[in-house]
């Protein structure tokens, strides 16, 4: 059996067609341009290339897009009061801090001041627990893009045996979560796996559903794997550099899951790819939530 390729790449432009779709609907009836604010503290490389990704996404859908940025030496002080202007900003429905910050702002009290009801990121203490109790008003990116992957897919969730491998609060916490509550594309029975626990492929060979954010290339072996399962990989690590197809004399990286991609798609009935897989769905569900609270802000939800 060779599994099938789930294309993160395919159901995110689906998602953002439906998205531009309503967003313009929202403009037409209700005058209301969906607004998502990005902060930039600094110059990282890494960060400056998500802020551009992110801004050129909410271009091509018609909303109202504002990058900020500000100096790596910007003071704590100076950042909370830039967050709460946009706070007080009725044409932002979506405040984004790009991290990581530099290490004299605590990054807590930073998204800690950011108004729960445009947490777009939905990582402020309000909205998990929202999620916890399943009433959640925005969902962390990245577990909502794969959450997607599986109902787009044709995944079955409900009753699944669900084994999720890392604990963060970015991705492993928060899916798990997503998948506990007693909904469409959830209602799984679920474990978490983390750097602690003892005889691990002897739990994610339960698996119906294996979901591995773990930080680490190979994590996941073809052993650990049960036949015809599925799998996300939600891992991208860079293990080096090879010529670009497109540009002579330019180097780009090359990235690696944290599975055994080539092996254990001989073993799944579904499998996502790195790159390819959850990557696209994670700026798409921003924008998603980044609509949502101008539905909101419009009284339409």
């Amino acid at each position: 059996m060779t599994a099938r390729i789930i294309d993160g790449k395919k159901i995110a432009e689906e998602v953002r067609a439906e998205i531009k779709t309503k967003t313009e609907q929202l403009v037409a009836d209700k005058g209301v341009v969906p607004g998502l604010v990005t902060i930039l503290v600094g110059e990282n490389p890494a960060s400056v290339s998500y802020v551009t990704a992110k801004q050129k996404a909410s271009k091509e859908l018609g909303f109202h897009s504002v990058q900020d940025s500000q100096p790596a030496g910007i003071s704590e002080s100076e950042l909370l009061q830039l967050v709460e202007k946009y706070n007080k900003d009725p044409g932002i429905h979506g405040i984004l801090v790009q991290l990581p910050l530099p290490k004299h702002i605590d990054e807590t009290k930073v998204l800690c001041a950011i108004d729960p009801d445009k947490d777009v990121d939905g990582f402020h203490p309000v909205n998990v627990g929202k999620l916890m109790i399943g009433d959640a008003k925005f969902l962390p990116c990245t577990p909502a893009g794969i959450q997607q992957l599986l109902i787009r897919s044709g995944i079955e969730t409900e009753g699944a045996e669900v084994v999720v491998v890392g604990r963060s609060n970015i991705v492993g916490k928060p899916i798990a979560n997503i998948l506990l509550q007693k909904a469409k594309g959830a209602n799984a029975t679920v474990t978490i796996c983390h750097t602690r626990t003892r005889d691990m492929a002897a739990h994610t060979r339960r698996a119906d559903i294996l979901i591995v954010a773990a930080g680490f290339p190979n994590a996941i072996t073809a052993d650990m794997v049960k036949d015809g399962a599925v799998v996300i990989d939600v891992g991208v690590n860079r293990v080096g550099e090879k010529p670009s197809a497109k540009t002579p004399g330019k180097m780009i990286a090359v990235l690696k899951g944290d599975v055994d991609f080539d092996a254990v798609k001989e073993k799944a009935s579904a499998i996502t790819p790195v790159p390819g897989g959850v990557g696209p769905m994670t700026i798409t569900m921003l924008m998603y939530s980044t609509l949502k609270s101008a539905q909101i802000a419009a009284g339409l939800q």
